[in-house]
């Protein structure tokens, strides 16, 4: 497959979440972004807004199995990753899967669970895999997480520990709809008999894992690549942060550059590309100072600062 193709499946899959979807098409741009970066997505909001939709048509758009986790105080970690069952007949213990076992997982409002349960993903996130008992059991690929969150502020809820966050490629929320978006939204359900939307299949599993391969061959150049480096090593020295990007962080917004370009129908990354992506890649990666969270300091203008400062490179 090539940018061309790439630029048409992906036009198709967000045309069709888009019938189904009441938002921004950037919103649901980055969300793909994260599928095509062969990273994972995390989706901050209050209820109601569509973040569960938005994941499930996702899974329909491209055709891959789909698995939803809703996560609860009580869940423990055998819970996601399964666990082994005795069996009468046999006489033996089976391994039962857990719903972590699909090619699209829905980690539902992930910060209702205690910290102990929400690092049973970072395993699976991180190398496409499970240890259960001592077993290592592969996960299905592709595999990718879309993590959704209720405001920490919320009654019941857990900071995701810093180590989790950073496993996200990129997060975003999705806002409510404008005025006119609501109206259409009350139209689109006035006209189903089902309470919620349905999307057709666009993608096929092979054509998915290779408009994931598509990014691997987007060109970099080297002043780029100093670019990128410059813009999250200046996130470090900012007076309002206490850790900045990681170099994690760092090859995530490469990648991501990567992925956007290629979803454009692009060879070629442009400063533009990084621009574009640099929020939703690094923001949350940030922890601010005491006293930058006492005033309330936005994590993204820490990041428009540094897109503002750093000097960005003349491409021909």
């Amino acid at each position: 497959m090539d940018v061309s193709q790439a630029n048409e499946d992906c036009n198709a899959v967000l045309d069709a979440i888009g019938n189904s979807v009441i938002a921004d098409r950037e919103f649901l741009e980055t969300v793909l972004m994260g599928v095509v970066g062969r990273g994972h997505v995390l989706l901050e909001d209050v209820p109601g807004t569509g973040k569960t939709l938005t994941a499930r048509s996702m899974a329909s758009a491209l055709g891959l199995s789909f698995s939803r986790i809703q996560f609860t105080p009580d869940l423990l970690p055998s819970d996601v990753t399964g666990t082994h069952v005795f069996n009468e007949e046999s006489r033996e213990f089976e391994f039962q899967a857990g719903p972590i076992f699909a090619n699209i997982v829905l980690a539902d409002e992930i910060n209702r669970a205690p910290p102990k349960t929400q690092a049973a993903l970072l395993e699976a996130m991180e190398e496409g895999q499970v240890t259960v008992d001592g077993d290592t059991r592969m996960l299905p690929q592709p595999f990718f997480v879309i993590a959704t969150q209720n405001p920490v502020e919320q009654e019941g809820t857990f900071p995701l520990p810093e180590a989790q966050v950073d496993r996200f490629i990129v997060k975003s929320s999705i806002g409510y709809p404008d005025e006119e978006g609501e109206i259409e939204l009350l139209r689109r359900r006035a006209g189903r008999v089902d309470q919620s939307p349905s999307v057709d299949r666009v993608l096929s599993d092979e054509e998915v894992a290779e408009l994931r391969q598509v990014p691997e061959d987007v060109r970099v150049d080297d002043d780029l690549l100093a670019y990128m480096a410059a813009l999250c090593r200046e996130t470090r020295q900012d007076g309002r942060v206490d850790i900045g990007v990681s170099p994690r962080g760092t090859q995530r917004l490469f990648e991501a550059s990567r992925a956007y370009a290629a979803m454009v129908g692009r060879e070629y990354v442009t400063p533009d590309d990084i621009k574009r992506v640099a929020l939703p890649v690094l923001a949350h990666r940030l922890v601010l100072t005491p006293d930058a969270m006492v005033n309330n300091v936005d994590k993204r203008e820490v990041v428009q600062t540094v897109l503002d400062s750093v000097p960005v490179p003349t491409v021909e």
